[in-house]
């Protein structure tokens, strides 16, 4: 009888360990290109132009600058992400190094954003595929798309993984394609399709120089810029599952932010000198217009298969992204508990079932929403985007003076100019919230972030009970360092 008792507590054990621990299924490869496609889709392939509009060619310090930002938002994540490799990544830090309520406003602000990309990129979807079946509703491809990126999000995250590293592999392979092509109609002195002047790197400053729109127009550029980054945070969310997070995590924080900052940068200068920056967006998409121009006949269809193809990619990431967040939020008491379940294969499915409820809003707004409506929605997702870059920044400084307060081990995998580098990109993102309600076109993004964070205060100190208003416990798995005794 006691053997039996003992054999049912063993299998009751490891049928809970079953629902409530992710697999870590994901290799450096996936990892490095699911962040590298998160932060490469809609931001470059449409709300470049937007960019190019406000500061001219001068965007492309804008590009650089945000980047610096975002890898020192990574270098920070990804020294949490190493010391404590949990799914609710900076979610939980939030909540063990500033406090509960700072991990429950953080979380849902994360899960806010998604849903607001990801009805975005669902009404984006059924709009590229409308070029070729323009007699089909939307709505039909937008339920399509949901289903089927559901059913996959339910089986293993091996699985997603590879799925989102071929997404992001077609895309990286486009923009490189694109980078080549416009290389070679300047060099060799093709006419570009749909420009006026001959391509050449002089566009860069023979159209009013390199600050056309003045300092103001560079100023006003990053709220799309710093909407073109975002999504790529999701790098510490895979620290749950990551195979070896010690050795994944860093290898894709150093490789990732240098390498978007690349493309953006390369691919605005070959777009800028191929076409006036007053005329990109103007002529039609300008990818198109790359494409053309090396008397590419197919080049709208390959275009909208790329398109297609970030779209499908955004909207996995943001499905995978909210989701683990959710997961990591029931743990901390933050959401309903059956977040917290996980399948057979390792997924928490109550979150993919949330956030296909989600993406089902799209299927009703999208006959209302208006197609002109990016710069609201970039401008909303930007203030979501750059609060939780903050709070992983502060985060992170409230960690690094634990560590120093109480002699704790040396993170293996320090974020640089310490405590420099912190205080400057902190004051780098305050600066761009304030850019945002400074410009009328993107001032509602702050109305709405207000509002957003007020429920967000008032629904933790209603429903918010017991553990719940306790700090997130981390378990710390930095290697101590050995100490060796010598002989006297």
């Amino acid at each position: 009888m006691a053997a039996g008792t003992a054999g049912s507590t063993v299998l009751a054990a490891a049928g809970t360990a079953v629902e409530t621990v992710l697999n870590r299924g994901l290799s450096v490869r996936h990892i490095r290109f699911m962040a590298l496609g998160s932060a490469i889709g809609t931001g470059l392939f449409y709300g470049s132009a937007s960019a190019i509009q406000k500061a001219g060619p001068a965007v492309l310090f804008a590009y650089i600058i945000g980047g610096a930002a975002v890898f020192m938002v990574m270098r920070a994540l990804g020294e949490m992400a190493v010391r404590h490799p949990v799914s609710g990544s900076f979610g939980q830090y939030a909540s063990r190094y500033l406090g509960p309520l700072a991990g429950f406003v953080t979380g849902w602000t994360y899960v806010f954003e998604m849903a607001i990309v990801a009805i975005a990129d669902v009404t984006a979807f059924s709009i590229y595929m409308g070029f070729w079946f323009p007699q089909v509703d939307r709505w039909i491809w937008i339920l399509a798309i949901i289903c089927f990126l559901a059913a996959l999000n339910l089986l293993s995250v091996k699985v997603f993984g590879e799925l989102e590293f071929w997404f992001s592999l077609i895309k990286v392979t486009a923009i490189i394609a694109m980078i080549a092509g416009g290389a070679a109609i300047i060099v060799f002195g093709f006419q570009a399709g749909g420009s006026t002047v001959a391509p050449g790197l002089g566009n860069l400053v023979e159209h009013g120089g390199m600050f056309p729109n003045g300092f103001e127009g560079l100023l006003a550029s990053f709220a799309v810029v710093m909407f073109a980054f975002g999504g790529i945070e999701t790098i510490g969310v895979t620290a749950g599952e990551a195979a070896d997070p010690r050795k994944v995590i860093p290898k894709a924080v150093n490789t990732v932010p240098v390498r978007v900052l690349l493309f953006y940068v390369l691919t605005l200068g070959v777009l800028m000198s191929l076409f006036p920056w007053n005329e990109i967006g103007s002529n039609g998409s300008p990818f198109v217009q790359i494409f053309s121009g090396l008397g590419i006949p197919a080049a709208p269809h390959i275009l909208n298969a790329v398109v297609i193809t970030a779209a499908l990619s955004a909207i996995n990431s943001d499905i995978f992204g909210a989701g683990r967040i959710l997961f990591g939020l029931a743990k901390q008491g933050h959401a309903p508990a059956s977040f917290g379940k996980v399948s057979r294969n390792g997924v928490p499915w109550m979150t993919v079932v949330m956030m296909t409820g989600i993406l089902l809003v799209g299927v009703v707004l999208n006959a209302v929403i208006p197609e002109d409506v990016f710069l609201v929605i970039a401008s909303i997702a930007t203030f979501a985007t750059v609060w939780v870059w903050v709070m992983i920044l502060a985060s992170h400084v409230a960690m690094k003076r634990e560590i120093a307060r109480e002699g704790l081990p040396a993170s293996e995998f320090p974020s640089p100019w310490w405590p420099a580098a912190s205080v400057l990109t902190i004051a780098f993102m305050a600066m761009v919230i304030v850019i945002l309600g400074v410009f009328e076109e993107s001032r509602v993004a702050l109305y709405v972030g207000a509002v957003w964070l007020g429920v967000l205060v008032v629904a933790y100190r209603l429903w918010v009970r017991g553990h719940g208003r306790a700090r997130a416990e981390l378990v710390d798995e930095t290697a101590s360092i050995p100490v060796v005794e010598t002989a006297r």
